[in-house]
């Protein structure tokens, strides 16, 4: 057999695998997916979803479902030989649409981007499994095996490893998986409990025996999670073992009913020491793996598999395969910072020495009274923090210096309320940008709408309009054309003025900002270097710079 035409070959249909396809579809880019398994629906050991992930999955069109099946969270409390030490409310969290954690199990996920695939013309061919792969210059060639046994052969461009910390894609390109694996083995279960369960809350119960954390699941039921001491055994703990740990470690008065999932196994810290080897990029669990504490894993990977989606989509559509080299410098350091959030906290679980004990307790209190944990720990648990500003994609340009301070290089765009003129209906920033294209943002008075213009004009000369946006927004004190289209700019643009404290700099002088399509600021620049911003977009033919 021979390969189909995509360019793109993603190996593995799980929430990470699923997430790229969304995206390179969703920008018009063709690509094939593969995996093992015989159907989606996976188990459900991946749990809460966070902001920075919900972000990405609202830009591929999969969140409204995951949202309607979720359960919000709106705090999080610590407990220790059952005195309450510490807590952290939800909700708090701005410049997001997502202010709450959703417990979301991993299938509602799978489901969602499942059903968005489908809806975006794609599908995946399950029972196939990646059993060799080679890299032969900028090409790769995979054999494929299905379960009838036949195998195919097909050469690509790219290749996305999404497979798995055991993942087929990691080894075959000879790159490492770097970190530890616990001396402790973690249980959990799934069912319903009877007693003072909480509603809305994780609560973590942390004993010199070990830790017991208790989430609550959208259908009314809990999840019970402890750890162990290994002790060789790798069935599903019983009920009877759950409920023994549930007396242990628990507040008191809570019984397991109705288990029906329960699971058993170890957990590592690792990061891969690479994201890419040439044409070939892992993502999600093929790259990292964590620690379920703090449920960054699955979080983690959606957000590769939409910075790798994004970026291929870009390449194919013109874009400098430069751009290609960011991936690693961007996703690596955000999955070490998971993995390293993750890791501390899990030894805060298990810390054995009482004084150890008492220090930790002590500190969470005092962190609790002065707020510092929805201040420090809150953004870097929601991935909304994430620095991109020393990443070879982004670069201040001609002018930069006009952009105000809070327009930061290679971070998320801040958020700021609109009143929307012609051509769309977003009441804020965030929500013009939830498409998850390439932006323009022209801000100021006539000077900066007459670029946007330009722009206009530019991208539809390189024949990338179709997948960039362009977005005049006018200061809040400029009241001309307010609620119509005031000007030829007007209607040839997208156009919303600023309607609360805006960007921090309201005096009206112009500038650019190129909004990246994970709403990070890719590139700023004055009036005067719009030809130079414009040429950080993808283009399909080279030098039509000069069209604008």
């Amino acid at each position: 057999m021979t390969a189909m035409s995509e360019d793109i070959l993603i190996v593995g249909a799980g929430p990470t695998g699923l997430t790229a396809a969304c995206t390179l579809l969703g920008l018009g880019v063709p690509c094939r997916i593969v995996d093992r398994r015989d159907g989606p629906g996976g188990s459900p050991k991946a749990l809460v979803l966070w902001s920075g992930a919900l972000e990405c999955l609202s830009r591929v069109g999969a969140a409204g479902p995951i949202v309607e099946a979720a359960l919000p969270l709106a705090r999080a409390t610590y407990w220790s030989r059952k005195k309450q030490v510490g807590g952290m409310r939800f909700g708090g969290l701005d410049g997001t649409a997502f202010r709450h954690p959703l417990c979301a199990p991993q299938p509602v996920t799978e489901a969602a981007l499942y059903e968005r695939l489908h809806a975006l013309g794609g599908e995946v061919e399950w029972e196939t499994e990646a059993v060799g792969l080679t890299v032969a210059g900028d090409k790769v060639t995979v054999a494929l095996r299905t379960v009838q046994g036949r195998v195919e052969r097909g050469t690509y461009r790219y290749v996305i490893g999404a497979d798995g910390t055991h993942s087929r894609v990691r080894d075959a390109v000879g790159i490492p998986f770097e970190g530890h694996t616990y001396d402790r083995v973690f249980l959990l279960g799934d069912g319903r409990l009877e007693g003072p369960a909480p509603e809305d809350e994780a609560q973590y119960h942390i004993t010199p025996e070990g830790v017991l954390v208790l989430v609550p699941l959208p259908d009314g039921g809990h999840r019970v999670f402890f750890d162990i001491a290994a002790d060789g055994n790798t069935r599903p703990p019983s009920d009877e073992e759950l409920q023994a740990l549930l007396d242990e470690r628990g507040p008191g008065g809570l019984r397991l009913r109705e288990t029906w999932w329960s699971n058993r196994f170890q957990v590592h810290a690792k990061v891969a020491p690479a994201f890419r080897a040439g044409p070939v990029f892992i993502a999600g669990d093929a790259a990292h793996a964590h620690s379920p504490a703090g449920g960054q894993g699955l979080n983690t990977g959606v957000q590769d598999g939409y910075d790798i989606g994004w970026k291929l989509a870009s390449v194919l559509r013109g874009a400098a395969p430069e751009l290609l080299d960011s991936y690693e410098p961007e996703r690596r350091p955000a999955s070490v910072q998971a993995v390293r959030n993750a890791d501390q906290q899990t030894r805060m679980w298990l810390l054995r020495n009482p004084m150890a004990r008492a220090m930790r307790d002590a500190t969470m209190q005092s962190f609790s009274r002065r707020g510092l944990l929805e201040k420090q720990m809150l953004p870097q648990l929601a991935q909304l923090d994430l620095d991109h500003s020393a990443s070879p994609a982004v670069a201040d340009l001609s002018g930069a210096a006009a952009v105000p301070r809070g327009v930061k290089l290679g971070r998320r765009v801040p958020d700021t309320a609109l009143i929307p003129l012609n051509g769309t209906k977003a009441d804020s920033l965030h929500q013009y940008l939830t498409a998850g294209r390439h932006t323009v943002l022209a801000y100021g008075d006539q000077a900066a709408g007459d670029m946007a213009v330009r722009a206009v004009a530019a991208l539809r000369g390189r024949g990338v309009d179709d997948i960039t946006d362009v977005l005049w927004v006018r200061p809040a004190g400029d009241s001309s054309g307010a609620g119509r289209a005031g000007g030829a700019a007007d209607a040839r643009c997208d156009t919303a003025r600023v309607s609360g404290p805006g960007f921090g700099k309201e005096d009206g002088t112009p500038w650019l900002a190129y909004v990246r399509p994970d709403g990070t600021v890719g590139a700023r620049a004055g009036i005067p270097g719009v030809l130079e911003l414009l040429d950080r977009l993808p283009s399909q033919r080279a030098g039509s710079a000069e069209a604008a």
